[in-house]
């Protein structure tokens, strides 16, 4: 009988470890497929709060999911055909004169004072040689070639990839309610209003915490491209929009727009123009910080700044760009559910 007992329990043992291998197997061959899922459930939330403002002004529910759904794909055609072209532009542009550039920065007079200051620890000129030579050199084009194609099928697939985040979006904005009223019917009927009272008060915090996101993302963007625009930059529409990108990051991203747009007008426009779009980086930032951020975050979502600067750092860890997306509306549900649940139990210990 106990070797029966062992033999079954050794059994079942082995089924769950073999059931636990294909979970993860399956979970990792599908990660791609779970990220579209999650990035279009994370941003259905923030299109909820649209939905129901336009409820509060006697839209009916179909009617307010049409006006949003219409609103979401209006922009992303308008952005695909109208601002998609021009960019792609500005990138071949750039690659196509990227060598001519490099070639040109011996001439510049900041390159003379750097060489000057700094010339006794690494020779700047001979670097600015070596790299244009390497852009001279075919074989060196054949290999970037080669790797603009792979370069090329990755842009692609983010092209087909967003679409398809796009329309799960606006699937899971539709059928949002219905979705959550199903999770709803699965707790006890005596605790389902106060879950369900949690529940929207964190996926109203959620999308709040996305329109806000993206909102500072899309300022960051289109003020950088303005800037650009107005002093005469170099490739503006390209470099606004790669501002927007790294905005989306919490915490860091407009550091690394800030960084990144300096660096590319100054190779490519000159240290005046790159004097000038620094300056206006260092003042918006400074506005972003204590006056729309606070503004903007603060009615989403409320957690200390440490559990916020962790969160983010965890989540980017986990999970890169997206897990610090993710990871400060984790953590404002986590505290919620602390203050609301774990403490009230405690005081009636």
């Amino acid at each position: 009988m106990k070797i029966q007992n062992a033999f079954r329990a050794g059994l079942i043992g082995s089924l769950g470890v073999g059931l636990g291998i294909i979970l993860m197997t399956a979970v990792q061959s599908l990660a791609t497929v779970l990220t579209y899922i999650f990035i279009a459930m994370f941003l259905s939330l923030g299109l909820d709060p649209a939905v129901k403002w336009l409820e509060t002004k006697k839209f009916p529910k179909w009617a307010a999911i049409a006006t949003v759904v219409v609103g979401v794909l209006g922009v992303f055609v308008g952005v695909l055909f109208a601002i998609v072209p021009a960019m792609i532009d500005q990138m071949v542009s750039l690659w196509t004169h990227l060598p001519a550039e490099i070639t040109q920065l011996r001439t510049q007079d900041w390159i003379a004072f750097l060489d000057k200051q700094f010339g006794d620890v690494v020779d700047i000129n001979a670097v600015i040689a070596e790299i244009g030579k390497f852009f001279s050199d075919p074989a060196n084009i054949s290999k970037i070639a080669g790797g603009a194609l792979a370069v090329g099928v990755g842009v692609a697939n983010a092209i087909s990839g967003t679409l398809i985040v796009v329309i799960l979006t606006l699937y899971f904005t539709a059928s949002l309610q219905l979705v959550k009223d199903t999770v709803y019917k699965f707790v006890p009927k005596s605790r389902r209003d106060n879950f369900i009272r949690m529940s929207e008060e964190i996926t109203g915090g959620v999308g709040k915490y996305v329109v806000g996101q993206i909102s500072l993302a899309v300022l960051n963007g289109f003020l950088a491209f303005l800037v650009l625009t107005l002093i005469g930059g170099k490739q503006a529409l390209l470099f606004g929009f790669l501002a927007f990108l790294f905005a989306l990051i919490p915490l860091v991203g407009t550091v690394l727009s800030w960084i990144l747009v300096t660096s590319g007008q100054l190779l490519l426009a000159g240290p005046e123009t790159a004097l000038i779009i620094c300056i206006y980086f260092l003042i918006y930032m400074q506005i972003e910080a204590y006056v729309l951020s606070p503004r903007i975050m603060n009615k989403a979502i409320s957690i200390p700044g440490s559990i916020v600067v962790i969160a983010a750092l965890a989540g980017g860890t986990l999970m890169g760009v997206l897990g610090a997306l993710v990871a400060i509306p984790i953590a404002a549900s986590i505290v919620l559910v602390v203050k609301q649940v774990v403490y009230p139990a405690q005081d009636q210990v």
